[in-house]
C-alpha cells in the first residue's frame, strides 16, 4: 500500500508541475511563442527554467505511473530500483540545490525502497 501512495505523490507531483509551471512561467513561454518556440529558449534564462521546471512534469508522471503498475503488480524489484533511482536524484540535486524542492522526492524514494524490501505493506 505504501509504494501505491508514493506513486501517486509522484503523480500528483508532476501533474501541480505542469500545471503549476504554466502559470508561473506564462510570461516566458508567451515571449517564446511569440518568437516561434523553436530556438526561443536558449536566449534567456527565465525561458530555460521555464522549460525544464515544466518538462519535469511528465518525467515525474511518468514514473508515477510505473511506480504504480509495478505497485498493483506486486513487482517488488522494480518498486525498489524505482526508490533508488529517485532517492539518488534527490540527494544529488539536493546537495547541488540544497534550497530546491528536490528534497521532497526523498521521502517517495525511501518509501518505494521500504515497500519494495517488503518493510512496509
Amino acid at each position: 500500500m505504501t509504494a501505491t501512495y508514493a506513486a501517486w505523490a509522484l503523480i500528483v507531483l508532476g501533474a501541480l508541475h505542469v500545471i503549476f509551471g504554466l502559470m508561473r512561467f506564462r510570461t516566458p513561454l508567451r515571449a517564446a511563442l511569440s518568437e516561434g518556440l523553436i530556438g526561443s529558449f536558449a536566449s534567456d534564462d527565465s525561458r530555460r527554467l521555464a522549460f525544464w521546471f515544466i518538462l519535469t512534469g511528465p518525467f515525474l508522471l511518468l514514473v508515477g505511473q510505473l511506480g504504480l503498475r509495478e505497485a498493483l503488480a506486486g513487482d517488488l524489484g522494480a518498486i525498489q530500483l524505482i526508490g533508488f533511482y529517485l532517492l539518488g536524484v534527490s540527494i544529488m540535486g539536493g546537495g547541488l540545490f540544497p534550497k530546491s524542492p528536490l528534497w521532497s522526492i526523498l521521502q517517495v524514494g525511501a518509501a518505494l525502497i521500504a515497500a519494495g524490501l517488503g518493510w512496509v505493506a
